[in-house]
């Protein structure tokens, strides 16, 4: 069975620092790509970051470039997420998902790209 676990979530202060995790198990962790989208309320799921398993490129959102940084430990098949210097506008539920493909560069942090997703986990930044 295919699990894909977040956690890590919290309420933190503007400027403040959180570490989210994602627990893989049930597939091959190093042949898929984890990524890391968020939802907020009465808005769309924006993809965040993006780890590939096999080569630990990386990719990033425009709104967190220079803030969180993803890496993996592919030992634990466990995926991190530090966001550092978090703002309001970072509150939001988020969510890991594994890919299995190589999408189009443009659609790496299209949600639609991703087969398997966790639950996900509330962050919330107060001002």
């Amino acid at each position: 069975e295919v699990q894909l676990q977040a956690s890590g979530g919290g309420l933190v202060q503007a400027g403040g620092s959180l570490r989210l995790s994602c627990a893989a198990s049930g597939f091959s962790f190093d042949d898929y790509a984890i990524g890391w989208f968020r939802q907020a309320p009465g808005k769309e799921r924006e993809g965040v970051s993006r780890i590939s398993s096999s080569d630990g490129r990386t990719y990033y959102a425009d709104s967190v470039k220079g803030r969180f940084t993803i890496s993996s430990d592919n030992a634990k098949n466990t995926v991190y997420l530090q966001m550092d210097s978090l703002k309001p506008e970072d509150t939001a539920v988020y969510y890991c998902a594994a890919d299995s493909g190589i999408p189009h560069p443009d659609r790496r942090l299209w949600a639609f790209e991703y087969e398997y997703w966790g639950q996900g986990t509330q962050v919330t930044v107060s001002s």
